[in-house]
């Protein structure tokens, strides 16, 4: 059913207060974790690099990053190569099972290790519920659906495994880990291999379900050029 003039507008209304909503929220959020974390890990020896180090050797802050950037890039339009890529479908579909990962592990897996307060409790729920809940629901909703190919689910697997290649190597030289089920001093390689493995096949999963959603939710034929997939 072709909708009408005001129903375009209103979407359309919607579509730009959801952006604008998501990447003021995910910024904040950034801002925020950083304004408070680098005082409290530079109070206890660190030095200011390896502050910066250890906060973007979370996964969390490094997808929030890649989200914030994407929308950014909608916001841009494609006027420049920046945000001509992270404007694709591919990259922001990608975006989306990163940031689908992020809020499950942690509200399944992480949630009951601690219990933040104040403004750091604020930031918490805003990079693992609500920024994750945000951005999926505007990329479900607002972004044209390009018909992704199935063996792109496995081009997605290379950031995760990469971060765990870094993570390991990283953590076998100064005994830290950002988080408790990849701690290979505590938990031993053979344990993390099984655990990353899962993780994997987790990732592997969501992304042929966001896939599926992208062949099924795209028109049959299309002539939206402002988001492409990846060839």
């Amino acid at each position: 059913m072709q909708q009408t003039p005001v129903q375009n507008h209103n979407r359309n209304n919607t579509s730009s207060f959801t952006l604008v909503l998501a990447f003021i929220l995910i910024w904040f959020t950034l801002v925020a974790q950083f304004y408070i974390s680098i005082p409290a890990y530079m109070s206890g020896g660190r030095s200011f690099p390896g502050t910066l180090v250890q906060l973007f050797s979370y996964f969390t802050i490094q997808v929030n990053l890649l989200a914030g950037l994407g929308l950014g890039a909608l916001l841009l339009k494609p006027s420049t190569a920046f945000s001509k890529y992270f404007s694709q479908g591919y990259v922001l579909t990608g975006v989306a099972l990163y940031i689908t990962i992020v809020g499950l592990v942690y509200n399944i897996i992480l949630r009951s290790l601690w219990h933040p307060i104040g403004l750091l409790k604020i930031t918490d729920e805003l990079l693992h519920l609500i920024n994750p809940i945000l951005f999926v629901v505007y990329w479900l909703i607002f972004v044209p659906k390009e018909r992704l190919k199935w063996t792109q689910s496995l081009n997605w697997l290379w950031f995760p495994f990469l971060y765990l290649v870094y993570i390991l190597i990283r953590g076998a030289i100064t005994q830290i880990y950002p988080y408790p089920f990849i701690d290979a001093g505590k938990l031993g390689y053979y344990t993390i291999i099984i655990n990353s493995l899962l993780l994997l096949v987790v990732f592997l999963l969501l992304g042929l379900l966001l896939i599926l959603l992208t062949r099924t939710l795209s028109p049959k034929s299309s002539t939206d050029t402002h988001i492409t997939s990846d060839p």
